[in-house]
């Protein structure tokens, strides 16, 4: 199992400054996360065996709106051992939508 606890996440692709804390207590991974245009956001959930994550997600973006999801994120490995996250993602309520992202590893 990959041990989160302490990684640092970011989305290259938007370039956003949101920047994501992980912490890790056995299977049970959070992670705390800002910037750009999110003001304040959280995952909680569970990492299976092969470092697969299921979580759900809440964020306050700076217009105010409340998000709310699930993800599942699955893990690879880049050339220097850096962690990517490949992110299906799914938001709910009025702005409910699907899609793919990915988290790289900040070092």
């Amino acid at each position: 199992m990959i041990d989160y606890d302490g990684r640092r996440f970011c989305n290259p692709a938007d370039d956003d400054g949101v920047i994501a804390q992980y912490h890790q207590q056995g299977n049970l991974v959070w992670a705390d996360f800002s910037g750009g245009n999110v003001r304040r956001g959280t995952v909680n959930g569970t990492c299976d065996s092969e470092g697969i994550l299921g979580l759900a997600y809440t964020m306050v973006l700076v217009s105010g709106e409340v998000v709310v999801g699930y993800t599942l994120s699955t893990p690879e490995s880049d050339a220097s051992g850096r962690i990517r996250l490949r992110e299906e993602w799914e938001r709910y309520g009025a702005s409910a939508t699907t899609g793919i992202s990915y988290l790289e590893e900040i070092r």
